[in-house]
């Protein structure tokens, strides 16, 4: 069983990166920078964390107001950091863990927290410029990592309390996941500091140390205040420290500081604080909580020709998936017509996936793990209708699928490009389902 030994806090801004980068201890402005992260460095070497669960939220690099969600758990194998104007900073890919982040999901849904997923998109500062300190680019601790992203930029944003008792959920989540490893929380953001308006500038260190002392203590007295309360406290900016509530929420309800330093250099009044656990009588009840994991679907393997699409199933078929969703630009379905072997070899398809496309096999690709809302996309190309699909599928002709139906239409997502899908027939079926 997963064991949460700690958690720790640490500041996000820029400058931490790019005293990392270009900057050394012994420059006096920046020497404290380094100095105050040293003992996390420390912690991580000495307590060696299989995890560190990364709380942060991403400065509208990898994620945009064309798709804003609250809470957004990262899925993949692995992260790389983001291009945020000048070219992406020189540290190495870190490693996730997709099975505890797949784990984390189910249980979070389980306990109806309803959040969103990501894979192959990059992160920005918001988690790479405190790990860069923390473990000197993987010399330090080379685990994984299972990221979070919090939107706090767009309001409506979560409540403290939502973070709090989101935090509660994952701890849930993490100690109930069947493998044998250790998990360190990371939160990152703030402390006090506002980067906009005529208020730019803005910091209140007296409020960030009393915020550290209920953070530790008083933990639930934090979840009482608003979101402007937090503004005019913190910094309109300073208060997306609500997602170290989130880290909080999954500790001990004791907790021992072993590490705690402030530092405000210029806009940021930058921080670092290590949590760690103290014994908890509660009662192991993994295995219960694993079971109400897979209640909603227990029981779906067992219904003939289904195959539900699940983060398992998207993480494995990502890049097919990708290849066939960018069926929606002109230019990729228009190559994909004209010189599908370049394309191919482009989005680095194995030799698999491409023979299941070049053959039109449709419930192949259901069971390599394609969405069918991709394999429509497919059809719509190559002037096929959702029913010629839906006919191969269950091993019939077009017309013995048709009889099953009480009206035989045809119909399309296709639009202006290719409209007669009424015109097909299983000869054309066959026809198209062997071209290259």
């Amino acid at each position: 069983m997963a064991k949460i030994i700690g958690g720790i806090a640490a500041s996000h801004t820029p400058t931490i990166g790019f005293a990392k980068d270009t900057k050394t201890i012994e420059d006096p402005a920046w020497a404290e920078v380094f100095k105050m992260f040293q003992p996390i460095n420390d912690w991580l070497a000495k307590k060696q964390p299989d995890v560190l669960f990364f709380i942060y939220n991403d400065h509208i690099t990898s994620f945009f107001f064309d798709h804003y969600s609250p809470f957004v758990l990262g899925v993949d194998d692995e992260y790389v950091t983001a291009d945020e104007g000048g070219g992406a900073r020189q540290h190495p890919p870190v490693s996730g863990h997709a099975e505890l982040s797949r784990h984390i999901g189910k249980s979070l849904f389980a306990d109806e927290f309803d959040i969103s997923f990501y894979q192959k998109k990059p992160i920005d500062h918001g988690l790479f410029s405190p790990l860069s300190m923390m473990t000197d680019r993987g010399n330090t601790w080379s685990g994984a990592i299972v990221p979070l992203q919090v939107g706090v930029l767009q309001f409506p944003i979560p409540t403290a309390k939502r973070c709090f008792k989101l935090g509660k959920a994952l701890r849930r989540a993490i100690e109930s996941f069947p493998e044998d490893i250790s998990v360190a929380l990371v939160a990152t953001g703030g402390l006090s500091h506002q980067v906009h308006g005529e208020r730019c500038g803005f910091n209140n260190p007296q409020w960030d140390e009393q915020f550290l002392d209920a953070l530790q203590h008083d933990p639930e007295a934090l979840t009482q205040y608003t979101h402007a309360e937090y503004a005019e406290l913190a910094g309109m900016e300073g208060a997306e420290i609500i997602m170290w509530l989130i880290m909080r929420g999954a500790l001990s309800s004791q907790v021992a500081c072993v590490h705690r330093q402030t530092h405000l250099p210029s806009m940021t009044n930058i921080a670092t604080v290590i949590y760690e656990n103290q014994p908890s009588p509660l009662a192991d009840t993994s295995q219960q909580h694993r079971q109400f994991i897979e209640r909603q679907l227990a029981g779906v393997d067992e219904i003939p020709g289904t195959h539900p699409f699940t983060l398992e199933r998207a993480h494995k078929a990502y890049r097919i998936n990708d290849f066939l969703h960018r069926l929606i630009e002109p230019n990729h379905r228009h190559r994909f017509i004209s010189e599908p072997e370049s394309l191919y070899q482009e989005f680095a398809l194995t030799q698999a996936e491409q023979d299941l496309l070049q053959a039109r096999d449709w419930i192949g690709l259901i069971h390599y793990g394609v969405i069918f809302f991709s394999l429509e996309k497919l059809a719509a190309v190559l002037g096929l209708s959702n029913l010629d699909v839906y006919a191969q599928m269950s091993g019939k002709t077009l017309a013995e699928f048709q009889q099953t139906r009480q009206v035989a239409i045809n119909y399309s997502v296709s639009g202006s490009e290719n409209q007669d899908t009424d015109s097909n027939s299983d000869n054309d079926l066959e026809k198209k389902s062997g071209e290259d």
